[in-house]
């Protein structure tokens, strides 16, 4: 009789369970996934083009200028983590070719400067500061390289890849490998002191070459200007648009079969492609400077201005790539760790409480046990509310345990099972009258609502009101921006 009891129970609650949620359109990948955790890290520009006080060195500057006297990596790496800055990607070689480690690919390289009595090795620097105080490490090598005499020929590109196989073999583990996407003009280039143009689409081989990251470092995410992991977002003003999509469908040039780096000049690429044929978030890089590269008459973004861009990137489920710049010391300037400093203290402080911690929620529909709305509230982003596969609207109410000012609300999809959610609009009750305060389209990774005023509620409901699919959502936060 027992036995058939349990039989008859095992039967009635696979009946009733749900199917297993079904991912929708493009996904991220493992080390995506990890790299949507970083939200914040740092671009640095030291090369000989500081000491000469331009943007682009042209290839021909001499070695020996480049002689920081007093270049501290800890200093520049826990400036960073004062920020907020949760990686550091390096340019290890820029366009002017000079490499910042001891290269065997070229002879124009940090072995020839009077760097350490020309023993030293910035990449390994960078990366072992980065490693102490628990920033991951990227590197960036531009494909174009103004002073190699070989470039523009077909010899260029195992040079190329050979210098991507020392950084991948001597630098630990990389999030990040960046590529450039300017290539081909006027350099040094040896002496010859000439343009050289060359066909992106293939001079540098990408399927071939990029073969080499996946083999060799399996986590780095491959940003160009057309992904592969992460794209450009278009600008390099710091924001993804207001409506922005992760996933994207890269096009070719005109004539050409494969999309490739410096062909990403697309009207798509602020906000993406809504059921882009790739998972492939938006990167938005700003120097926090004016340039990239130190230059002493610039002064860095206020803290201010460095919390919209991240309300505007991070808040828009894109990351926040900020370019740091160390002067002619080797330093971050102190009005840069400053400006840094106050930008990391706002976001923290900002985010520490979620102000609806403790709340009761319900939700119009749920799916099961596994997946109800009290998983909104616990801080867990791999867990998650979701409704029934038939189900693509529905109503979220929180209830605060007492009255609440805020003026940031926070969303996030669980994005593994892809961007599901389309339109969306929140309501506080006022008076006993729900007053809507947001209508929105894109959720993803981490939407942040600045309301253009604090409100006072003790009920908060969002509407979920287009989704193709069945809608999943991880994380729902209400804060108050701190003002320093």
């Amino acid at each position: 009789m027992n036995k058939i009891l349990i039989c008859c129970l095992f039967v009635c609650s696979f009946a009733y369970a749900q199917k297993p949620i079904k991912p929708y359109g493009a996904t991220p990948s493992k080390r995506q996934l990890a790299w949507h955790d970083v939200e914040v890290y740092g671009l640095i520009h030291f090369t000989p083009t500081t000491f000469e006080d331009k943007e682009w060195g042209y290839g021909d500057a001499d070695p020996k200028i480049f002689n920081p006297t007093n270049f501290d990596a800890e200093q520049i790496v826990k400036a960073a983590k004062a920020g907020g800055l949760r990686g550091i990607i390096l340019v290890a070689k820029h366009h002017d070719g000079f490499a910042l480690w001891p290269t065997k690919t070229t002879s124009y390289n940090i072995s020839k400067s009077p760097f350490r009595n020309g023993k030293g090795d910035l990449v390994k620097e960078v990366q072992l500061a980065a490693q102490k105080y628990g920033l991951k490490f990227g590197v960036y090598c531009s494909p174009w390289d103004r002073n190699n005499p070989q470039y523009g020929t077909p010899n260029y590109l195992a040079i190329y890849q050979a210098q991507l196989k020392e950084l991948y073999s001597n630098y630990g583990q990389l999030f990040m490998s960046w590529h450039d996407g300017a290539n081909g003009g006027d350099g040094y280039y040896g002496g010859a002191r000439e343009k050289r143009s060359i066909d992106n689409t293939v001079y540098y081989d990408w399927k071939n070459t990029w073969a080499i990251t996946r083999k060799m470092q399996p986590m780095a995410n491959i940003f160009s200007d057309v992904g592969l992991d992460v794209r450009w977002v278009g600008n390099e003003e710091g924001h993804a648009a207001e409506t922005s999509w992760a996933t994207f469908t890269p096009m070719p040039p005109q004539g050409k079969n494969v999309a490739v780096p410096g062909q990403a000049n697309y009207p798509e690429s602020p906000a993406g492609i809504r059921n882009g044929k790739f998972w492939m978030p938006a990167e938005c890089d700003v120097p926090l400077r004016s340039g990239w590269f130190f230059h002493a008459k610039q002064k860095p973004k206020t803290p201010e201005t460095l919390f919209d861009l991240y309300l505007k990137s991070v808040g828009h489920g894109a990351a926040l790539d900020l370019g740091l710049a160390p002067d002619t010391r080797g330093l971050l300037h102190d009005d840069d760790v400053a400006a840094l400093q106050t930008f990391g203290q706002m976001v923290k402080q900002t985010f520490a409480q979620n102000l609806a911690k403790g709340a009761s929620i319900k939700s119009s529909n749920t799916r099961d046990k596994t997946h109800g709305p009290a998983t909104l509230l616990d801080g867990n982003k791999q867990t998650f509310w979701a409704t029934a596969d038939n189900v693509h609207q529905a109503s979220l109410e929180i209830s605060l345990k007492a009255p609440q000012t805020f003026d940031i609300i926070s969303l996030q999809e669980f994005i593994p099972l892809g961007q599901r959610i389309e339109g969306y609009n929140i309501e506080v009750l006022k008076n006993n009258t729900w007053e809507k305060v947001y209508d929105g389209t894109s959720i993803g990774a981490k939407r942040l609502i600045k309301l253009p005023e604090p409100v006072t509620a003790s009920k908060v409901r969002i509407n979920i009101t287009q989704s193709p699919v069945c809608l999943t959502l991880s994380e729902i936060g209400l804060y108050k921006k701190a003002n320093l």
